[in-house]
């Protein structure tokens, strides 16, 4: 069956910088685009980032653009996010997911998310 494991999540302050890591297992990782993903209590889950299967294409959320890093490694099965200059409000719990991303910057998402990892931010 097909897993997404994410990895990474912490406490840091403000200003401070976290590495996020999605290793896929039972699909063709290179096949698909990954996208980043987060959510609060309360809130939806909201759109962070993306990035094509080859990596020439990638797309961020306003609110993370020039912090954030998407990434990926296909010969390892894994997705990065790195993530710098950190805010109190990028806490949340940040979920990786599999799908596509259109030549648009559209992102679309399939149905196999992973267990999240929590991401907290202290001011």
């Amino acid at each position: 069956q097909v897993q997404l494991v994410e990895s990474g999540g912490g406490l840091v302050q403000a200003g401070g910088s976290l590495r996020l890591s999605c290793t896929v297992s039972g699909r063709a990782f290179s096949s698909y685009a990954m996208g980043w993903f987060r959510q609060t209590p309360g809130k939806e889950r909201e759109f962070v980032a993306a990035i094509t299967w080859d990596s020439r294409t990638t797309k961020y959320t306003d609110s993370v653009r020039g912090r954030f890093t998407i990434s990926r490694d296909n010969s390892k099965n894994t997705a990065f996010l790195q993530m710098n200059i950190l805010k109190p409000e990028d806490t949340a719990v940040y979920y990786c997911n599999q799908g596509s991303l259109t030549g648009s910057g559209r992102y679309y998402q399939d149905n196999y998310w992973g267990r999240g990892t929590q991401v907290t931010v202290s001011s």
